[in-house]
């Protein structure tokens, strides 16, 4: 008997701590769920947060001067920058000037969360560094939880997303947004800041 419960110690004590092998979710856009009704109000919650801490606009301003319309200006490859993401695939692949420049391994969607298929401009709202006050989870060399986010539709983002996700980049992992390597995602970031929205277009199928 005695021999028994020491050999059932040993083998409880050899089990993997399942909490500490869990994932750790670094990036809080990933704790926002996109496809709850009320993510606008959320966002724009976020977006006061963010200008007050960083003191920089939550949208490009130039897109302020004209009404959004995921149709006008350009489409796909006739927009300077183009980023279609293939679920399939779990890769991004971006076009400038109509040529694939880069393709980057993201992760979409995890079983549950699946990332909807879009297609259209960027909508304007795009935070750098940011730590949220309200969805802290993870930084990235200073640059908060939130790193390089370019937003599509809704509570839907391409982001950076915090080391300890890295290794599932080239899966599906996500809560519904689009993650990427944080270099990626600044060069992404960077792109849709230097033309503007209406002259980028991505697309998730």
């Amino acid at each position: 008997m005695f021999l028994g419960l020491v050999l059932f110690t040993s083998l409880i004590a050899l089990q993997p701590n399942l909490a500490s092998a869990a994932p750790q979710d670094q990036n809080a856009l990933d704790e926002l769920n996109p496809f709850d009704p009320n993510i606008e109000q959320t966002l724009q919650e976020l977006d006061q947060d963010y200008e007050q801490e960083t003191g920089l606009p939550s949208h490009l301003n130039s897109d302020f001067l004209r009404p959004f319309d995921a149709t006008s200006g350009c489409y796909r490859l006739t927009c300077t920058v183009y980023a279609q993401i293939s679920k399939s695939e779990q890769y991004v692949y971006i076009y400038i000037n109509g040529k694939q420049t880069y393709a980057w391994p993201v992760s979409t969607g995890a079983d549950g969360y699946e990332t909807p298929n879009l297609d259209t401009h960027p909508n304007g709202r795009i935070y750098d560094s940011y730590t949220s006050t309200k969805y802290p989870g993870g930084d990235y060399n200073g640059l908060g939880n939130m790193p390089y986010a370019v937003f599509i539709k809704g509570g839907f983002a391409i982001h950076g997303t915090g080391q300890g996700n890295w290794r599932r980049l080239g899966s599906p992992a996500s809560h519904g947004c689009i993650r990427l390597h944080p270099d990626n995602a600044k060069l992404f970031n960077r792109l849709v800041r230097q033309y503007g929205i209406f002259d980028v277009w991505i697309t998730v199928q």
